[in-house]
């Protein structure tokens, strides 16, 4: 193992801890967020609710729910701070124990696209703010869950094809190509 290796390791599981501590207060708010004693998700406001069930959702909140709903975004944030960096270090190490230039060079690809994952989820959260004492949605919907895609797209091909990548190697070590 390398510096460099070392450095990428830290940076995940410091990354992953954030991540891991952000989403256990996240997870402990969502059994709060309800509308007309029905309970709502922010999996269902990112891809699931049309416009119009968003706009009576939000125009519906209570102020203890929005409370929440505002919290629960802010820890998002942090949330943020931890998966993308995460994500990125953990395509850096797979990249580590690729061969292929091509492999390697699409791995570093991958982790700088969680810039652009994270930009997408920080504009993401942004909306719902700002939509939250407003829920005058109207076109922005569209683009809305154009962002929310990127986000997922980007963020999910990035783990998807370093754990891959990583589960390739390891087959050819056991089979004793590499």
């Amino acid at each position: 193992m390398n510096i460099g290796y070392n450095r990428w390791k830290s940076l995940f599981l410091f990354s992953l801890g954030l991540s891991l501590g952000a989403a256990f207060c996240m997870k402990w708010m969502e059994s709060d967020l309800m509308v007309n004693n029905e309970q709502f998700t922010i999996l269902g406001l990112e891809l699931f609710y049309s416009n119009e069930k968003m706009e009576n959702l939000l125009a519906s909140l209570d102020s203890r729910v929005r409370m929440i709903l505002q919290y629960h975004l802010y820890f998002d944030f942090a949330f943020m701070a931890g998966i993308y960096p995460a994500i990125a270090a953990f395509c850096m190490m797979s990249r580590k124990n690729q061969a292929s230039q091509s492999v390697r060079k699409l791995l570093s690809a991958l982790a700088l696209l969680q810039l652009i994952a994270w930009i997408a989820d920080i504009i993401e959260n942004y909306y719902l703010l700002v939509w939250m004492p407003d829920p005058s949605i109207g076109s922005e919907f569209i683009w809305y869950h154009f962002i929310v895609a990127v986000k997922w797209i980007i963020a999910l091909l990035a783990v998807m094809t370093a754990v891959a990548f990583l589960l390739w190697k390891m087959i050819k070590k056991t089979n004793g190509q590499a």
